[in-house]
């Protein structure tokens, strides 16, 4: 953990320091919020509120996700996570053909004369 001392009492922190803890914290307020209401709608459930029970499996489905995006989040801040590299197949008729009529299309759109329009 890098800290500076502006008057050498209290650390900065720095500014790759900050988003992981603003990540970290983002994860904890999602799981505050995510295991009370757990609780909550499980009780609700077992008393007999049958619509209670989507909730009970929906709870914690949003608290996986928010732990599967903590970790994605945390690992494209560090810069752990490697992405499989783009291949653009150079021979591809179609796509020049798709890319041809784009064009022609962006070129009819283009306006011959500027707008005299008052805005």
């Amino acid at each position: 953990m890098e800290a500076r001392s502006i008057t050498g009492k209290f650390p900065v922190m720095g500014s790759d320091t900050r988003s992981a803890f603003k990540i970290h914290v983002g994860l904890f307020l999602a799981e505050l919020i995510c295991i009370p209401a757990f609780v909550f709608e499980i009780r609700r459930a077992l008393g007999g509120n049958t619509l209670s029970w989507a909730y009970v499996f929906e709870w914690p489905l949003l608290g996986g996700y928010a732990v599967y995006m903590w970790r994605k989040l945390l690992q494209d801040e560090r810069g752990e996570r490697t992405r499989p590299p783009v291949i653009f197949d150079e021979q591809d008729p179609e796509l020049d053909a798709w890319n041809a009529y784009l064009a022609s299309v962006h070129q009819h759109d283009q306006p011959t004369e500027p707008d005299d329009r008052e805005d």
